[in-house]
């Protein structure tokens, strides 16, 4: 489950994000103790709560005391942001400075993204 080269409890923030911004993991929602992902997932306790510390600390997870962890109001739509932006930064303006050095004009490129096949209106598939 967690063969990446990150430690594990940054693996398990990707994944938590991941299920936040796919609407599995809804607002409110509840999510597994730091001791159902350690029987789980046959790790450590204490690398799942460093995970969700971490969460907590982006405003991702809010811990309810007595209750257990569980999805804080706001945020899918502040990972969606921070992952937009990060894409227009890593992917995007990248892909632009590369169409500058080729030559194709920005017209071109808006041309191309608006009359690609994989979206309708700007709305992906």
């Amino acid at each position: 489950m967690f063969d990446g080269p990150e430690p594990i409890y940054i693996q398990i923030a990707e994944q938590i994000r991941a299920q936040i911004l796919s609407g599995d993991l809804p607002e409110e929602a509840q999510v597994m103790s730091t001791t159902q992902y350690a029987t789980t997932f046959r790790i450590n306790p204490a690398t799942a709560a460093k995970a969700f510390a971490i969460l907590v600390d982006e405003g991702v997870l809010e811990k309810r005391r007595g209750l257990g962890m569980f999805v804080a109001a706001g945020a899918h739509e502040r990972l969606l942001e921070e992952h937009r932006a990060a894409y227009l930064e890593k992917v995007f303006r990248p892909a632009v400075e590369q169409a500058d050095l080729l030559g194709i004009p920005r017209s071109e490129l808006v041309s191309y993204l608006t009359s690609s096949p994989a979206t309708t209106e700007g709305t992906p598939r």
